[in-house]
């Protein structure tokens, strides 16, 4: 596309300078069809190294006052003459291959750059010139290398020699390469007007602008014309296109440029096909005429739909993509349908049950991207009361629960095999015994303990002790 040097384009290839240019200091604007150069010497004054290779600049120009520059790649244009570089105090490299200077005298030009070592002229018509070597090592004392061969202290010894005699054979030639120029550019000059006089007439045929046709008819003509604009358009291009490339051109700076315009003007008629196609295309129909909402999937998206009936809502899950920046996502909630825009391409769903809009929320998940939108439900659930103490709270509830389950009874365990216990199932109340074997009395017990002791006196007054 072809652009215009502006500060916008220069600021957006000094990002690594935080696209400030006034400090500036290397800069690349190569490829950018750049058909003028100008403003650089005021905007990046500290330029050393610039790039302005494959583009359609005509002539050097506006950089004059670049004091710092050590570097210009200028490959790749239509220049045709070296001018405008007296300035470049510190220029130290000049890469001006493949262009179209014919002018060889003006790199007399040069002299002045003082620090000049290195020069490119590879490409150029000058170079076929009878003693262009000679004459550039002549003309250029501070010149090191010449299209990437050395210069010897002999060569340039033999040239200053001959100089003269070499001199004279380059303004000759030069003279011849001029006329032949201006012949060039009077043959380009007319094929341009023969091809803007044919398209014009083409154009006036198929619209069919003639003076008998009423307004109506030209309307007509017009909307048909569009309408069959994609049929005939690509069988006539394609003709166009055969002979515009098949025609044998000189290799100029005409033909060069017009060649980038030719290959703009069919980008911009595509560009205006695709345009109108999209204007063509009816919108998708979210609601019928009746007012009835429609189920739509526009983005072609994979989605879920779940009754949270615990919390009484309804939630979507939509599997947008996953490295979708957010701000290209536009969530509408209605109490009977939700509409979601997915970089302008709409999915609308039918909600079962009405919801709730104001309470609704919408997140993305941070390792799937998916949009989860949670719709509380409008209609109220009333849940059964569990049959718990008015006093006592739920948390407590369950911290008593804890607790008993946490509170356990430890048994003592006996190995009946190292202990022997009497059997207490077995133990009855004593009866008492009648007539069964002798019996001892207990005053007999009385007696023995009596005879223990030698002062007992029995005292019959006393009560016994119990």
């Amino acid at each position: 596309m072809l652009q215009a040097f502006t500060e916008e384009l220069v600021r957006r290839r000094a990002e690594h300078n935080n696209c400030e240019i006034f400090s500036l200091e290397e800069i690349s604007l190569h490829q950018h069809e750049i058909e003028k150069l100008e403003y650089l010497d005021k905007w990046c004054r500290d330029l050393k190294i610039l790039y302005l290779q494959n583009n359609l600049i005509p002539k050097l120009e506006n950089v004059g006052k670049l004091k710092k520059l050590e570097y210009l790649n200028v490959a790749l244009n239509n220049i045709e003459r070296i001018e405008n570089l007296e300035g470049c105090e510190e220029l130290k490299k000049l890469d001006l291959t493949a262009n179209f200077i014919g002018e060889l005298s003006s790199i007399e030009a040069l002299k002045y750059n003082i620090h000049l070592k290195e020069l490119f002229l590879v490409g150029n018509p000058c170079t076929e010139f009878e003693g262009y070597r000679q004459f550039v090592v002549a003309t250029l004392h501070q010149l090191k290398c010449l299209d990437s061969k050395e210069i010897e202290r002999s060569e340039r010894i033999q040239a200053l020699q001959n100089y003269s005699e070499v001199k004279q054979k380059i303004r000759e030639q030069e003279q011849a390469y001029l006329l032949k120029r201006a012949r060039e550019k009077e043959e380009a000059q007319r094929r341009m007007q023969e091809r803007k006089d044919k398209k014009q007439k083409q154009m006036e045929s198929k619209l069919g602008f003639d003076s008998s046709d009423s307004l109506q008819n030209k309307e007509n003509h017009q909307a048909e014309g569009d309408r069959e604009q994609g049929t005939w358009r690509t069988v006539e291009d394609d003709e166009e296109d055969r002979r515009f490339w098949e025609e044998p051109t000189p290799y100029t700076p005409e033909s060069r440029l017009e060649t980038h315009r030719y290959i703009e003007e069919k980008r911009r008629a595509k560009d205006n096909i695709r345009e109108s196609k999209k204007r063509e295309k009816p919108l998708q129909t979210l609601v019928t005429a009746e007012g009835k909402v429609l189920n739509v999937n526009g983005p072609k998206l994979h989605f879920s739909l779940k009754d949270d009936e615990e919390n009484n809502q309804i939630i979507l899950d939509l599997a947008v993509y996953r490295h979708l920046d957010t701000s290209l996502l536009d969530v509408d909630v209605q109490p009977t349908y939700i509409r979601v825009l997915v970089k302008g391409k709409p999915f609308q769903l039918v909600l079962p049950e009405e919801v709730k809009p104001d309470s609704s929320s919408a997140k993305r998940s941070q390792t799937t991207g998916h949009l989860v939108v949670s719709m509380p439900k409008a209609k109220e659930i009333i849940l059964a009361k569990q049959k718990v103490s008015t006093s006592i709270k739920e948390s407590d509830c369950n911290t008593l629960q804890k607790n008993a389950r946490s509170v356990q009874v430890e048994k003592l365990e006996v190995d009946p095999s190292k202990y022997s216990f009497p059997d207490v199932t077995k133990i009855i109340q004593k009866k008492e015994r009648i007539g069964q074997g002798p019996i001892r009395l207990q005053p007999e017990k009385i007696t023995e303990t009596k005879k223990s002791y030698v002062d007992f006196e029995n005292n019959e007054d006393v009560p016994p002790l119990i």
